[in-house]
C-alpha cells in the first residue's frame, strides 16, 4: 500500500485573510467531469464551475450521496471517467493510497497565484487537493425557549441534558432533542465527534491496530445512549436533511447540526422566519470535563484526476478555480464557511470557526479511517437500542474494522 502523510494546519485552515480577486473564467477547450457529494454548498461552487462551459469546453457534473463508492473506479480506468474529484478529509485518503490524483503545483503556480497557503493539501511536497471551506457540526439551539425557562444557552453535553429535562418537564417538548443517528455513516460520524471529544483515538499510534475497546470508547457510547432519552423514538432513522425538518417544524429544541446547512435554517429560505429568528448559534458541545469540542473539524476541497489528458486537467482546474472564486464567496456568505480570499466571515460561520479556536481535532486522515467509519455505522445500532453492551459493541467495531483491513491486504 502507497501511505500518504497528509499535512495541513487545521487551525489554520479556519483563519481566512484578505487579497484579490481571481480572473474571470477563460477556457477555450478541454472537458471537465465533477464528481462530488451532493449537499448546498457543493452546489453552490459547481454551479459557478459549470458556467466555464463554452463553444470548445464541456462541463458535467455528478454530485450524489453515493460518491465515496463511485470515486474509486471512476477514477482508476483510463481516461477517468471524472477530471474533478470533489473531497474532505475522509474521501481523499482512497484516492491517495491508490495513486489516483495528480499532483497540482505546476496548475497552482499558473492559475492559483490567489489560492491561500492554508487552501494547499500537501502529500510530502506535492499539492494534492486544493480546499475552498471549512465544516463542522455545531449547536443550534432556540434561543426562545431557552428564554422562557430562564437558562443560558448549555455549552456542555451534561448541561444539555438537564435543559432537555426541563423542556420535557414543562411541557413543552416531549422529545427536545435531535441527532444525525441514522444507522450508517451518520452514526459512525456522531461517533467520531463525541470520542474526539472525550479525548479517544482511533488507532494504536503509528498502527492499524484499533484503539477504541478502553474507558475513552465506552464513554462516548454512554453519552450518545444517554442522549437518546430525549430524542424521537426513531432516532435511528435520521439524517442531517430530517433533523432540519424536524427542527424548522418546531419539534426540536437543541441539536448538533452541520455548519454547512445553516443557510437553510435561516432566514427566508427557512420556510418558518419565527424559528429561524429564534435560533442561536453556539460552537459544538464538551462533555465529560473535557474541554474540546466534541466534533470533528471537516475541509471540502477538490483534487485533480491523474489519468486524464493534460488539456483536461488544465480545463478542470480552471473551471475549479473560478467556482471557488473570491466574487463566489461574497455573493454566497451564508452558503459556507469559505477558505476563500475577502471572505469576510458572517454571523452564520461563527458556529464553525469558534468550534475550531476552541480547540476541536480534525477528522482523522489516516488511510484506515474509512474502514473504521464504515465498521463504527454497522455495529453500533445493537448497542443504541439497548441489545449489547457498550463494551460488547465496540469488541464488534474492532472485529469488523480488522477484518475489512485485512481482506484489503492493510494489516496482518
Amino acid at each position: 500500500m502507497k501511505k500518504a502523510t497528509i499535512t495541513t494546519l487545521v487551525g489554520a485552515t479556519l483563519t481566512l485573510f484578505a487579497g484579490s480577486a481571481i480572473a474571470e473564467c477563460n477556457i477555450s477547450s478541454g472537458s471537465v467531469r465533477i464528481l462530488g457529494n451532493d449537499f448546498d454548498s457543493i452546489r453552490t461552487v459547481t454551479d459557478q464551475a459549470s458556467t466555464c462551459a463554452s463553444s470548445g469546453t464541456t462541463v458535467r457534473v455528478n454530485l450524489t450521496t453515493e460518491h465515496k463508492n463511485i470515486q474509486v473506479p471512476a477514477l482508476t480506468i483510463s481516461p477517468a471517467e471524472y477530471t474533478v474529484a470533489l473531497i474532505a478529509n475522509n474521501s481523499i485518503s482512497p484516492l491517495l493510497s491508490a495513486d489516483l490524483v495528480r499532483p497540482l503545483n505546476d496548475l497552482v503556480e499558473k492559475h492559483g497565484q490567489d489560492l491561500l497557503p492554508n487552501q494547499l493539501i500537501r502529500t510530502g511536497d506535492d499539492i494534492v487537493a486544493i480546499a475552498f471551506m471549512g465544516n463542522a457540526q455545531h449547536l443550534f439551539m432556540r434561543g426562545d425557549i431557552l428564554d422562557d425557562l430562564g437558562v443560558a444557552p448549555p455549552a456542555t453535553y451534561e448541561e444539555i441534558i438537564d435543559v432537555a429535562e426541563m423542556i420535557r418537564s414543562e411541557g413543552i417538548m416531549e422529545y427536545p432533542l435531535a441527532a444525525t443517528y441514522e444507522a450508517g455513516w451518520y452514526l459512525a460520524a456522531e461517533f467520531v465527534n463525541m470520542h474526539l471529544g472525550m479525548g479517544g483515538q482511533f488507532f494504536e499510534a503509528g498502527s492499524a491496530q484499533p484503539a477504541l475497546n478502553n474507558e475513552a470508547g465506552v464513554r462516548t457510547l454512554e453519552m450518545m445512549k444517554t442522549l437518546t432519552d430525549y430524542m424521537s423514538p426513531e432516532y435511528l432513522t435520521v439524517t442531517a436533511d430530517e433533523m432540519k425538518q424536524m427542527y424548522l417544524a418546531g419539534e426540536v429544541a437543541i441539536m448538533n447540526q452541520w455548519g454547512s446547512m445553516v443557510a437553510g435554517h435561516l432566514g427566508e429560505d427557512s420556510g418558518n422566519q419565527q424559528i429561524s429568528e429564534a435560533t442561536i448559534l453556539a460552537p459544538a458541545p464538551t462533555a465529560h470535563g473535557n474541554s474540546t469540542p466534541a466534533a470533528a473539524l471537516w475541509w471540502d476541497g477538490f483534487s485533480i484526476a491523474k489519468n486524464i489528458s493534460d488539456e483536461d486537467a488544465e480545463a478542470s482546474f480552471q473551471a475549479m478555480m473560478y467556482g471557488i472564486r473570491p466574487d463566489m464567496a461574497q455573493q454566497n456568505p451564508n452558503a459556507a464557511t469559505w477558505l476563500i480570499k475577502d471572505f469576510d466571515a458572517p454571523d452564520t460561520a461563527q458556529g464553525v470557526l469558534q468550534t475550531a479556536r476552541l480547540g476541536a481535532r480534525g477528522y482523522p486522515m489516516s488511510p484506515f479511517m474509512g474502514y473504521m467509519h464504515a465498521a463504527l455505522g454497522t455495529e453500533l445500532s445493537d448497542f443504541m437500542q439497548g441489545r449489547e453492551s457498550a463494551e460488547q459493541a465496540l469488541m464488534d467495531v474492532e472485529a469488523s474494522y480488522l477484518a475489512s483491513v485485512r481482506e484489503a491486504g492493510l494489516a496482518d
